[in-house]
């Protein structure tokens, strides 16, 4: 073997440096992995979204705006009630017939002594005249039997006429004088029957209902069958007050002529100023309450019967505050404070909706709010740190 030839077997153990390009099927198998890799990563990304949407709707607690009064800042307690007539009357008849006359009907103002009804009287009115005409008959025997007197007395003064002549004329007399005092007392029993069948306002008043209608019989207690007892119910309304349960355990705080601030469900926005009228002195075992009356100081002619009221009793300089313009307030723990600004978050359709207010005084657990939300507005309570806008919210269940 030459040296040339070992050489080049020589030169075949180098190793060679340049790139061998890869096989198509190689290049092929790398992208494929790739591309999984890719989708893998967007799938991860899709999965951590769709767990944040599968999460739910976070709960929340709500509550409402409302009108908040003045005098609540000085109260005591509060209690609910009902405005009740202290002067309240069904009107009925102590007479039996049949109602010929109705001249009122509900709403109306009625004097005392009025007639209001009328039932039908011909039978007490036929009584009553023959009892005057007994009365005219017996008064004119008095007549004759007064001249007989006097000539018998006469005629016994000159001797013409016995003792027993006179006494007889006198007897007469006697009996004549006391038909007349009995003929008398007849016709007023009668005109009593006629006027029993008159019906009167027994003192100044509103008519509340009408119980009755012409053409019914009327009989007292209604003792009759098919019968009406009141012909109407009517009540002095000057004489409304509140009557409100207060509980056994808070009546020590209430006091006779404490200030109150009376709320009419009927008309929210308004307050009336009143004062304890009156502590019932008994107490109902059945609701552990004591009845408790409140007069109205400036009543108006919105305050009706029976229409359910709450009143607040308030402390010392309550008076002062009382009958004062509501204002609109939320709960304290859904106003968060952020940068300086008040921010209230309202649940909208189960939306998370982030306003912006102006909050004004601070009364108990609550918070003026005069711009920004309305009372029928739903705000959300004790707001986490993390509650956007947009995020989907669901009144917890109590």
């Amino acid at each position: 073997m030459n040296e040339n030839s070992n050489q080049q077997d020589i030169s075949r153990l180098r190793i060679d440096r340049d790139p061998v390009p890869a096989p198509a099927q190689e290049r092929h198998i790398s992208w494929k992995v790739w591309g999984a890799l890719g989708a893998i990563v967007v799938l991860v990304a899709i999965a951590i979204v769709m767990m944040g949407v599968l999460k739910g709707p976070v709960e929340v607690e709500v509550g409402t705006p409302t009108l908040t009064y003045p005098g609540q800042a000085n109260a005591v307690l509060t209690a609910n009630g009902y405005v009740v007539a202290q002067k309240k009357a069904a009107v009925a008849s102590k007479g039996t017939g049949r109602l010929v006359y109705l001249g009122v009907e509900e709403g109306d103002v009625v004097k005392q002594g009025q007639i209001i009804a009328r039932l039908e009287d011909s039978d007490v009115q036929a009584a009553l005249d023959k009892a005057r005409a007994d009365l005219a008959v017996t008064r004119s025997d008095d007549t004759t039997a007064s001249r007989t007197l006097a000539r018998t007395k006469q005629l016994f003064d000159r001797g013409l006429a016995s003792q027993s002549d006179l006494d007889a004329a006198q007897a007469q007399y006697d009996r004549v004088h006391a038909s007349i005092i009995s003929s008398e007392a007849n016709v007023r029993a009668a005109e009593v029957e006629v006027e029993n069948t008159r019906i009167r306002a027994p003192f100044n008043g509103t008519v509340l209902t009408k119980d009755a209608d012409v053409g019914e019989v009327m009989a007292p207690f209604a003792a009759a069958a098919n019968s009406r007892g009141a012909v109407v119910t009517m009540a002095d309304m000057t004489s409304l007050q509140v009557e409100a349960d207060v509980s056994e355990s808070n009546i020590v705080r209430v006091n006779v002529g404490q200030p109150c601030e009376i709320v009419l469900d009927a008309y929210p926005a308004k307050t009336y100023r009143g004062v304890v009228h009156k502590i019932v002195p008994t107490a109902d075992r059945s609701k552990a309450t004591v009845l408790t009356k409140i007069a109205f100081l400036n009543r108006d002619r919105q305050v009706l019967p029976e229409m359910s009221a709450k009143v607040t009793f308030l402390g010392s300089g309550g008076d002062t505050l009382a009958g004062g313009a509501p204002f609109l307030t939320v709960p304290s723990a859904a106003v968060v404070h952020k940068d300086g600004s008040s921010i209230v978050y309202l649940d909208q359709d189960g939306k998370a909706i982030g306003r912006s207010v102006v909050t004004g005084r601070t009364l108990e657990n609550r918070t003026e709010v005069t711009q920004g939300v309305t009372s029928s507005d739903h705000v959300i309570l004790n707001p986490h740190d993390n509650l956007k806008d947009g995020v989907s919210v669901v009144q917890k269940t109590q």
